[in-house]
């Protein structure tokens, strides 16, 4: 009998062993940053009230998107090395909380280039609408989460346990997988990167005509922005783009080259997860007035000494000048 059309089992084992040790050392780093960093600037936030601009209420809200998707991690950490104990109610909890607040960030990153884009691009129908600006995004935000909650539907929905483990897909090769992951790829990188490209090169266009000591300061914030966006989402895309084309085609022939993809896609899913830590360092501590309070905030806390206070703020404003007073969001994104 000839066995050679015979298709044989594509062993994962070396895999699934990297999986159990790399998945949860990353994402116990990426939850502790995540979670020391996003309570920091809602605590900031709260402490002194400061919600003044839109983007002051765009930011508290991805501090909460990006915390509740840190707090999430441990639970998928666990799935990676060990059975799913928890049932079927928590597993269908834990993929709706994961997926809200994973989209709802997204769609934030999009909405603060939104805003910065009439600040600074269309500054004069800006100001005019000031007054009602609050309003609107706090409203704005609500619709932003209802719409996330609306997205993940369809992963709630579909989530179970297959083989011991928590996951949306009966396979790795069946259609649903497919559509899920493609929605997600538009939805959550295509849409917000299209938003982002456009108000973030109007800003820095007209940044560029602008002469005045902050705007080299506000350009680089700018870049700063975008390549954390790209280096932390793009590669991870491109491959889940790639893995949703082999999919559509019916899996991978090569064995060894499968697993090379899963490794790939391993690695750059922890990058792409460096975001909710890395976002409130982006957003939030570049701009001088919010690093300010949050200076004081330590101060107050009794985490840092009144002379080292005054020391470290008053040398940043003698070095900025007086301009380093503007809020953090005359210019920065």
């Amino acid at each position: 009998m000839d066995y050679n059309d015979i298709p044989q089992l594509c062993v994962k084992e070396s895999n699934r062993k990297f999986r159990s040790w790399f998945v949860p050392t990353f994402y116990s780093i990426i939850c502790f940053l995540g979670l020391v960093g996003n309570l920091l600037v809602i605590l900031t936030f709260l402490y002194f009230k400061r919600l003044k601009t839109m983007t002051d209420v765009y930011l508290l809200n991805l501090s909460i998107a990006d915390l509740v998707f840190a707090l999430s991690l441990p639970f998928w950490a666990a799935n990676s090395i060990a059975k799913w104990e928890l049932g079927i109610g928590v597993c269908k909890l834990m993929n709706t909380v994961y997926k809200v607040s994973f989209y709802s960030s997204m769609f934030l990153l999009s909405f603060i280039s939104v805003d910065r884009y009439f600040a600074i691009s269309k500054a004069v129908s800006a100001h005019r609408h000031r007054s009602s600006a609050i309003f609107f995004s706090k409203v704005s935000s609500v619709v932003i989460w209802v719409m996330a909650l609306i997205f993940s539907i369809p992963e709630m929905t579909f989530t179970n346990v297959n083989n011991n483990t928590c996951t949306p897909y009966s396979s790795n090769y069946d259609r649903l997988r497919v559509s899920l992951q493609a929605s997600q790829i538009i939805l959550a990188f295509l849409l917000p990167l299209l938003v982002m490209s456009f108000c973030y090169s109007s800003i820095a266009h007209t940044l560029c005509q602008a002469r005045n000591f902050e705007r080299n300061k506000a350009i680089k914030v700018i870049m700063a922005v975008v390549t954390v966006f790209l280096v932390c989402q793009l590669p991870y895309n491109l491959l889940l783009s790639w893995n949703i084309v082999e999919t559509a085609r019916g899996g991978a022939k090569d064995c060894d080259y499968d697993n090379r993809l899963l490794y790939a896609i391993d690695v750059t899913q922890c990058v792409a997860f460096l975001r909710c830590c890395l976002n409130p360092f982006v957003y939030a501590f570049v701009g001088v007035k919010f690093r300010h309070d949050l200076l004081k905030l330590l101060k107050d806390f009794g985490c840092m000494s009144r002379e080292r206070f005054y020391r470290y703020t008053c040398d940043r404003r003698r070095s900025s000048g007086a301009t380093d007073t503007e809020t953090t969001t005359t210019f920065s994104p």
